[in-house]
């Protein structure tokens, strides 16, 4: 075999040490923006997450669509693990809509599937257990395999009694659904008391709404970063949201990187939220 030319072997040289100079200045960057997010001290009470962009990042990256989403998989795991850190006390991950019900089934196939596969490798991971991390799945399941569903139902059964961080994962979710559901679970709570439907529209408030939302003991979410570069919440907890702020990050949801999630917090805690006032 051939040997490369001098010219060669000293370009890639070069471009080794310049990554490597690279990769320096970002660690140190990211060590900075460590510090200063936690001197400040003021972090989002829960955090809302929309995982978009893994099949971008798989076609930008000459990837097969499944992969993206196995990849997008794994940075969740790393994610979980900075808002552990961080002592982030709640945090809801977007995984699946209910309008991504429609895609094509071999790839809701393998969402479902990593779905099932990541409910149970949480049910036996030290770092939930170690910090009392309460795991429940949010949404309309009807429809989903049932060997998916009993994962999500083991997932939850097992951390049901912990008082630590709160892990919701919305899948098969949508909050105009959502809020459908909620004004039904009243109007049939109204009805089991005995009081006639004029009666559940007069006294309705606010409140009534927000009581039979799918993650009702959860404060809602003050701070929302979604991937990719789009600017929208696409459902997104729509009741909860009134009051959150937004952060929209360019990179695609598999590519987010420690240094990315620091400087969306750092941006949070520069907001002086006023609540209307």
């Amino acid at each position: 075999m051939k040997s490369p030319a001098p010219a060669t072997i000293i370009l890639r040289t070069a471009q080794t040490i310049r990554n490597r100079v690279r990769g320096a200045l970002v660690w140190g960057y990211e060590q900075r923006l460590s510090r200063e997010v936690r001197a400040h001290g003021r972090l989002p009470q829960h955090l809302g997450l929309i995982l978009d962009g893994n099949r971008r990042f798989a076609r930008a990256s000459g990837l097969q669509r499944e992969l993206g989403h196995s990849i997008g998989a794994d940075k969740a795991h790393e994610v979980l693990q900075w808002c552990l850190e961080l002592g982030i006390p709640a945090a809801t991950i977007w995984v699946l809509s209910t309008d991504n019900k429609g895609r094509d089934p071999q790839e809701l196939a393998h969402i479902l599937s990593l779905l099932e596969k990541e409910a149970r490798a949480l049910a036996t991971d030290p770092r939930i257990h170690a910090n009392r991390v309460r795991v429940r799945a949010i949404g309309q399941h009807d429809g989903f395999p049932a060997h998916v569903l009993a994962a999500l139902k083991d997932l939850e059964a097992k951390t049901a009694h912990y008082d630590g961080m709160r892990l919701n994962i919305a899948v098969g979710y949508g909050g105009r659904e959502e809020i459908v559901d909620a004004v039904k679970a009243h109007l049939q709570a109204q009805e089991r008391a005995g009081h006639t439907l004029t009666q559940a529209a007069e006294a309705l408030t606010p409140d009534h709404i927000s009581a039979h939302l799918y993650a009702a003991d959860t404060p809602d979410p003050d701070f929302i970063i979604r991937t990719s570069g789009e600017i929208r919440l696409s459902g997104f907890m729509l009741w909860q949201s009134v009051y959150s702020e937004y952060y929209f990050c360019d990179v695609y949801w598999p590519g987010f990187r420690r240094v990315d999630f620091l400087r969306a917090l750092r941006d949070y805690q520069g907001r002086d939220r006023r609540f209307g006032r």
